[in-house]
Parts: structure tokens; C-alpha cells; sequence
């Protein structure tokens, strides 16, 4: 069960990290995949985040695989219209499942003095929780938005599993070792109260 208390959530020193929000994820090649409110729920955190004036990092995934959507020049590449960056609000690439691999993140996050990351976007058990995994062993503290998060069906040894089973596991993974998962009304409360 996501954690609701908003009262005791500390935002001081952090930063909002949206990954892989991109038009991609919209192609057919990934199959069916669950919470469709999610980009209404990015849009609405970004949002208020942005009123906070509190810190975002928008990671894109530059895909090196020849027939991938999320392969740079193509249409998919580009982030969805919810979660497009604005002004000077940085875009970190990268060509792996963690945003931190590859990339200047963790330096841009240090020198910032960013110790809590709010993570959220795409998908719930690849991307995001490779990134969420990794913030946690270097030392930060993560809030997981689960309905600002989106995985698809997925198929091992001939058996097909649900995007919202897939979702839902990889959120029993991550929580409490890893992130306090969280719902975006639950940060919206948060951010209002701390602001």
C-alpha cells in the first residue's frame, strides 16, 4: 500500500526526476500496459512542482537498438506533451536503464545539494526502478510516484504477465528497501503544506 501520511514526507532538498517520458511508449511494439491516468498525474506533479520552484531532472533514453522508437531522431524520442521540459530544466540521456550510468546525474544532483529525489515515469519495473535502485545505494532518499508510473504486459517461458501485476511487483520491490512509494495526491498534499 502506498504511503498517504503527507504530513511526514520531507521534501526539503529535492528534486523531481521524471524518466523516459517519451512518445515512444505510445507505440503498438510494447503491448497493452496499465494506468492510463499516469500522464495526468505527471503533468499535475510537474506542475505544482514547478510552482514550488523546486528542482527537475527530465532523463531521456537515447536507444542504440536500430529499430527502436526510442532511438534519437525519431518521433518516439521526443517526450510526451505532459512531461515536456520548459526553460532551462535539464535533460539528462541516456543509453541504459539507469539514469545514472553514463551520465552526469549524480554530479548535477551533488552539486545541487539534492539529497531526496521524487522518481517517476517509464517503465515501472525497467527504467524506473533500475534508477530508483541505484539513487538509494548512492545515498539518496526516493520517493516512487506508483500512479505517475507506467510498465506494460511482459512474457517469460511462455507465460504472460499482466502490466498491472508487473507494476504492482516491482512496487512491492522497491518499497521500504529501496523508495517509500507514494500516490501523486499524496505529494501534491506534501509540496502544498511545505510550501
Amino acid at each position: 500500500m502506498p504511503f498517504r501520511d503527507y504530513e511526514t514526507l520531507n521534501l526539503d532538498d529535492a528534486a523531481l526526476v521524471l524518466v523516459d517520458v517519451q512518445q515512444g511508449f505510445d507505440d503498438d511494439r510494447w503491448g497493452d500496459r496499465n494506468n492510463p491516468d499516469a500522464e495526468r498525474h505527471l503533468a499535475e506533479l510537474l506542475g505544482q512542482w514547478r510552482e514550488s520552484g523546486r528542482p527537475i531532472y527530465h532523463v531521456k533514453h537515447d536507444s542504440t537498438e536500430r529499430d527502436s522508437p526510442l532511438r534519437p531522431g525519431r518521433p518516439g524520442n521526443e517526450f510526451k506533451p505532459e512531461a515536456e521540459p520548459q526553460g532551462d530544466e535539464p535533460v539528462v540521456e541516456k543509453q541504459v536503464n539507469s539514469a545514472f550510468i553514463g551520465t552526469d546525474l549524480e554530479r548535477r544532483l551533488r552539486d545541487a545539494g539534492i539529497e531526496r529525489l521524487v522518481v517517476a515515469g517509464f517503465t515501472t519495473d525497467h527504467c524506473v526502478s533500475t534508477t530508483t535502485r541505484m539513487a538509494e545505494n548512492l545515498g539518496f532518499e526516493v520517493y516512487l510516484v506508483s500512479d505517475a508510473s507506467v510498465t506494460f504486459d511482459r512474457e517469460f517461458d511462455g507465460t504472460r504477465y499482466a502490466a498491472e501485476q508487473n507494476h504492482r511487483l516491482a512496487l512491492a520491490q522497491l518499497s521500504g528497501e529501496f523508495a517509500t512509494v507514494v500516490e501523486t495526491a499524496t505529494l501534491l498534499a506534501a509540496l502544498e503544506a511545505n510550501s
